[in-house]
């Protein structure tokens, strides 16, 4: 046990030895030969305690207490300039974007949409009305040979009637969604876009646009005739099993094609490439990602049917209790067309479930591509730059998201 004087803390009560002795503490000063010494104004004994503060000891240069007001600890919080952080983006800030985009710049956004949805009602209305042909009546006292004809006939005149509809809905998303990815790229950066400037910069790209949108279609329909055709072939029972079987191969088949080229659209319009580059371009960006890609595009899908529902079911109501006579046509069978009133009031409805969904579709479109350029490319970087946030360098002359 060292006893040399001075071990015990200054002014603390003498420690016991290993036999129970008392140790002494110094109790004189020292004196020229270098002996201990204490000064006279020492602590009362037994009076010291520690701090009850646990915070770790200071490093150099700072100082004890409590952090100083609205410091962030960890990692600073991302710059967001616009609609949304420029940092990688959960499906909650993806659909949040695409309704801020609504919501912001509702005066472009709805004329864009409500014109397109208007001219496409109209198209609509005129097609189902003078161009569908109707639909032949089926005998019940017919051979089963000729009610399969027959079935075929109706088959048939359906798909016809859906031809221009098909058409004119093509058409009108193919121009919002051109329109709005303009706008939604605007967004992005809070800078404000007239619907002329959306126009001027988008018309240069929708033959493209509608080239891209084509072959799409075309893959699309090439991969269920695919799948359809052998057992159509075939016939029969085995035929009927196989065509059921193929046809779930196809869904699945055109399901992941429709996943892996559907960020084709953002890329031809902001990165001006051409069709075959811009669908290069979305099978790299979709690359190990497609599962995300495809749970946050299902569930916006989702989001968009259940509102139209919300939406079509009071306003088909309506048409039905203003036109009356068509329904009661209907059921009879007498008339298989829906009188202009229906059409009149269902179209209404058809107007503002499309000025309300195409802008959140085109968004969700939009800002899936950017994640997964700012996941992949760093896009943030530049966005913040053409942004003009300070510590970022200067602002490009060019456009950031297409670069």
């Amino acid at each position: 046990m060292n006893d040399t004087p001075g071990w015990t803390s200054p002014g603390s009560a003498p420690s016991d030895g290993p036999d129970g002795s008392r140790i002494p503490g110094p109790s004189a000063p020292a004196d020229a030969n270098g002996s201990a010494q204490w000064s006279k104004d020492q602590p009362p004994a037994g009076q010291w305690s520690p701090p009850t503060d646990r915070t770790p000891p200071p490093g150099p240069g700072q100082n004890w207490g409590t952090p100083p007001p609205n410091v962030h600890w960890g990692r600073p919080p991302a710059a967001q300039p616009g609609i949304i952080p420029l940092r990688p983006l959960g499906m909650g800030e993806i659909l949040d974007g695409a309704v801020k985009t609504l919501r912001s710049y509702w005066r472009t956004v709805l004329t864009v949409t409500v014109t397109v949805a208007v001219i496409s009602q109209i198209a609509n209305i005129l097609a189902e009305r003078y161009l569908v042909p109707a639909a032949p009546e089926l005998n019940a006292d017919a051979t089963p040979a000729e009610q399969l004809e027959q079935s075929l006939e109706a088959a048939q005149a359906s798909l016809i009637s859906l031809g221009p509809a098909l058409l004119v809905t093509m058409t009108a998303s193919l121009v919002s969604a051109a329109l709005l990815t303009v706008v939604v790229s605007r967004a992005i950066l809070d800078r404000p876009v007239s619907l002329g400037s959306a126009w001027q910069e988008a018309r240069p790209r929708l033959l493209q646009l509608l080239g891209l949108t084509l072959l799409l279609a075309a893959m699309a329909a090439a991969v269920v005739t695919v799948g359809l055709l052998p057992g159509m072939l075939i016939g029969g029972a085995a035929g009927v099993a196989l065509t059921f079987l193929g046809g779930l191969g196809a869904i699945a088949a055109a399901v992941w094609l429709w996943i892996r080229f559907s960020l084709a659209s953002p890329a031809l319009m902001l990165e001006r490439r051409g069709v075959v580059q811009s669908l290069k371009r979305s099978a790299k960006l979709v690359r190990g990602s497609w599962w995300r890609i495809f749970g946050i595009t299902a569930l916006t899908q989702l989001l968009i049917f259940l509102f139209v529902m919300i939406i079509a079911i009071p306003f088909t109501i309506i048409g039905f209790a203003v036109d009356g006579e068509s329904f009661t046509n209907l059921l009879a069978g007498t008339s298989s067309t829906f009188g202009w009133p229906f059409l009149i009031v269902t179209g209404i409805g058809g107007v503002i479930t499309s000025a309300i969904t195409y802008p959140i579709s085109a968004g969700v479109t939009v800002l899936l591509y950017v994640d997964q350029r700012i996941r992949r490319e760093a896009l943030d970087l530049e966005l913040a730059r053409a942004a003009g946030l300070p510590g970022y360098g200067p602002t490009p002359g060019t456009d950031a998201v297409g670069g």
